[in-house]
């Protein structure tokens, strides 16, 4: 049975307070003013059911030539080479595309070529720490698994040594304690592509984004993206220079892009719609990516790879039915099952250089989306 579609409207048709949707796009507008905004550009999109109330721009997608270390501050483009963010802009989802890895491993769970409570030694015997401590699939979608944040992937000189870094890594915290990790999503790559003996970004693109009509997202490069990060040394972990379409995260950079924590475009209409599938139970038009119970799986405390009530970036929005998660380059999503609601958040903040996150404007905005519903 098909799903309405998204479409535009007022935010009466979509249930929504006039007065709170404005205030929010006043909001969201003053994160990219000043001499030294929030973010250089932003893309906001929200809205309630199968309307969206809320499609915005600001900024730019490329405001910056370089950073000025000694200074703290970006070069400027001249008036005529900056590049204004569109509602179309692609932007680095960044850790986003865990949400992605997340659906496509409850994808082969749904459909029984992979177990939740799978171990990974079972599937990738040459995981050699991961197989002697019995870290499970759950254990990776639920960052239980003691798994260090990260490794410097980047440092290492060729993909056989980044690969044996990973087979090697043994769990530095006792498992089933929540640790948010990258290195669980990568463990969650190889597995999803052994038992699938496909690569992510064709499971990505076959079994969620080209069924949902997703055209814009993808894995880089990204011709139109905007820009991230002058990213040199010390501040960052890699000297790339001023970074446009290709991914900022240097770890995702060092294994080609494709990653299972980072590695994904995409544009804020793309994200919504991806929202709209999952508050469907799944669908979207004439599309079932994921079944209800599935959906349910995924969205359920702890989550599977989504964050749930979580006040720090969803606001007054935040509930024991909401699921999200943000990216460090500036994006966010939330999807609250209670409101049938979603907010899609996409932001450079990265741009020119990276600084302490700062998640008060993401809560903010779900605070007002939030009060638009119990507005309305």
């Amino acid at each position: 049975m098909s799903t309405p579609r998204l479409r535009n409207d007022t935010p009466e048709r979509a249930g929504l307070d006039p007065k709170e949707i404005s205030a929010l796009v006043t909001d969201f507008r003053a994160l990219t003013a000043g001499d030294r905004p929030w973010a250089a550009g932003a893309v906001v999109v929200a809205g309630r059911g199968p309307v969206i109330a809320v499609e915005e721009a600001s900024g730019y997608a490329v405001r910056y030539a370089a950073y000025d270390a000694e200074h703290d501050r970006g070069v400027e483009l001249p008036d005529a080479e900056r590049v204004p963010a569109t509602v179309t802009t692609p932007f680095d989802l960044a850790s986003l595309t865990k949400l992605f890895t997340a659906v496509a491993a409850v994808q082969q769970i749904e459909r029984g070529t992979l177990g939740i409570d799978t171990r990974v030694g079972d599937c990738l015997p040459g995981f050699r720490a991961a197989a002697r401590h019995g870290i499970t699939v759950r254990q990776l979608l639920t960052h239980t698994s003691g798994l260090r944040p990260e490794l410097p992937l980047h440092d290492c000189p060729d993909d056989t040594a980044r690969l044996q870094l990973l087979r090697t890594e043994p769990p530095t915290a006792p498992r089933g304690r929540y640790r948010y990790s990258d290195l669980n999503m990568l463990l969650l790559q190889h597995v999803l592509e052994r038992v699938t003996g496909r690569g992510l970004d064709d499971l990505i693109r076959d079994g969620i984004t080209r069924p949902l009509g997703m055209t814009a997202t993808g894995f880089g490069p990204c011709d139109g993206a905007a820009a991230t990060e002058d990213q040199r040394r010390p501040w960052a972990k890699a000297d790339r220079g001023m970074l446009r379409g290709t991914v900022h995260d240097e770890n995702a950079w060092a294994l080609g892009g494709v990653a299972g924590h980072a590695g994904l475009f995409g544009t804020g209409r793309d994200l919504a719609v991806f929202c709209r599938a999952l508050l469907a139970g799944g669908t979207y038009g004439p599309a079932r990516i994921l079944g209800t119970d599935f959906v349910g799986l995924l969205l359920a405390a702890p989550g599977l790879g989504f964050a749930v009530d979580q006040p720090w970036f969803m606001g007054e929005l935040a509930g024991p039915l909401a699921a999200g998660h943000t990216g460090f380059t500036g994006t966010s999503v939330v999807l609250d099952r209670a409101t049938d609601t979603f907010l899609v958040l996409l932001a450079n903040v990265v741009h020119p250089r990276r600084r302490r996150p700062d998640s008060a404007p993401r809560a903010a905005l779900a605070t007002r989306l939030a009060h638009a519903v119990r507005g309305a």
